[in-house]
């Protein structure tokens, strides 16, 4: 079977958690291995950052928790720096985390993240959240 290797942007991951959020399928794919997130360290640190304070530390901790020690979530290390986004460039580290890990897609509703559909190298599959759901749920 074709690991299915996936990058979300930070408002994708937390629609994903939610228990009662129809896009929890997700979230229950990574956990059962039909998808593999792909992270990097700042992914890693934006995510605990947002959920510790949306919530509380302790959610955050385990979130955190969840993120080093689950086997369907690679960590990836993101050598090059591709600056394919310069309207937010903090948004780049998603970028290169997809491009590094070769990932199938990268996941975002963030209008910023629309210029990849328009650069042919490197090539970036983004997907907002309904069309990836159109296509996996």
């Amino acid at each position: 079977m074709t690991e299915l290797k996936i990058v979300l942007d930070t408002n994708v991951f937390l629609v994903i958690l939610g228990k009662q959020s129809s896009y929890r399928w997700i979230f229950e794919k990574i956990i059962s291995g039909e998808f593999t997130l792909c992270i990097s360290t700042p992914i890693m640190l934006e995510y605990v950052e947002v959920i510790a304070r949306k919530t509380n530390s302790q959610v955050a901790e385990s979130i955190k928790d969840f993120l080093n020690t689950h086997p369907h979530v690679k960590h990836i290390d993101t050598y090059y720096q591709f600056q394919l986004i310069t309207e937010d460039e903090d948004d780049n580290k998603f970028v290169d985390c997809a491009i590094a890990s070769n990932a199938l897609c990268l996941v975002s509703n963030d209008k910023h993240f629309k210029i990849l559909k328009q650069i042919p190298f490197p090539k970036v599959n983004l997907l907002s959240l309904s069309e990836f759901q159109e296509l996996f749920s």
